[in-house]
């Protein structure tokens, strides 16, 4: 039995089977190094008659453990009491108990922050999950900016929220883009790594700077047009408006892109084509932190892109 078929999880519960070669380990060592809990949430777990179990009995977490000896830890259910339910069409792209993926429109906030407490993802999340019944608190793993469309991954807990922050961390997840952009661009793949952090003149905006802080983006021509290119983008960091900034750096700005556009294409016959950055998260790919499994996730392309995309092909004969 693979250590992977010995930790499942069951109705809440996160549950590990000690094998032969794992006898004397503490009951500390496997919640900690085996099911991966934070020292932070084993402690508040203390506070649960069943929070963490071996053979269905509290122990202290310095008892030595036998093999076949079953650690059980809870999840407890989480809700929020900041975030308002509020109807709204949810393009659900992946869902099991622990992990759920959706489809965000261009125009739609992730999450409610000052001054804009409805009308967001998280708003029409909320209510979807409790016309289904359950209750969860809203943990977005990644974020997209407003007016950028595609896969946006939430956590239906706190504990698999950090264990898919830590595969960020490590550059494990899997993030890809597609984009039009003005110009052609000469190389067919290339990866820019520029610094970037805010514009001291403009909050609000990021530029490349060499005190920022590292960004890696990669990018591959799919099409060339008669002054555009549809790119596919790997992001090898995660910062604020990256590829964005990146692609305005090396003079191919995003088409629709109000804060990072270029008056070199102002007469482009396609500008007014989008009303927004022409950028959709296309694909996010992990490995589950619960099952280990691959977990491959797409959305298709918004129909303003492939408006956009009939509109360049035919401005290119």
């Amino acid at each position: 039995m693979t250590e992977l078929e010995r930790f499942v999880t069951e109705n809440r519960r996160l549950r590990y089977v000690l094998g032969e070669h794992e006898e004397g380990m503490t009951l500390r060592a496997v919640v900690r190094n085996k099911m991966q809990v934070s020292r932070r949430f084993a402690k508040k777990l203390k506070s649960f008659e069943d929070g963490i179990t071996v053979n269905g009995r509290r122990l202290y977490m310095d008892t030595k453990l036998k093999a076949g000896d079953v650690v059980e830890v809870l999840l407890p259910e989480e809700t929020s009491q900041t975030i308002e339910p509020q109807p709204m069409a949810i393009d659900v792209r992946y869902e099991d108990d622990y992990l759920l993926a959706v489809n965000k429109p261009a125009g739609l906030v992730v999450h409610p922050t000052i001054g804009h407490y409805r009308n967001t993802l998280a708003n029409g999340v909320m209510h979807y999950w409790r016309e289904k019944g359950e209750s969860h608190r809203f943990h977005p793993v990644h974020r997209l900016d407003e007016q950028t469309s595609g896969v946006v991954l939430i956590a239906k807990h706190a504990h698999v929220h950090r264990l898919m922050s830590e595969q960020l961390q490590r550059h494990e997840v899997e993030k890809v883009y597609t984009a039009f952009v003005h110009g052609v661009i000469r190389e067919r793949r290339g990866t820019i790594t520029a610094p970037i952090d805010r514009d001291p003149a403009h909050p609000q905006l990021r530029i490349v700077t060499d005190d920022g802080y590292p960004a890696v983006t990669t990018y591959e021509v799919m099409r060339a047009y008669a002054a555009a290119s549809k790119v596919k983008i790997w992001l090898g960091t995660g910062r604020t408006h990256q590829i964005r900034v990146h692609m305005q750096w090396i003079g191919h700005p995003l088409i629709g892109d109000p804060m990072y556009g270029d008056e070199r294409w102002n007469d482009e016959p396609y500008r007014g084509v989008i009303g927004r950055q022409a950028l959709h998260a296309e694909r996010l790919s992990f490995v589950h932190p619960m099952t280990g499994e691959r977990i491959v996730i797409e959305a298709p392309m918004p129909d303003d892109m492939r408006t956009l995309e009939e509109m360049l092909e035919r401005f290119s004969g």
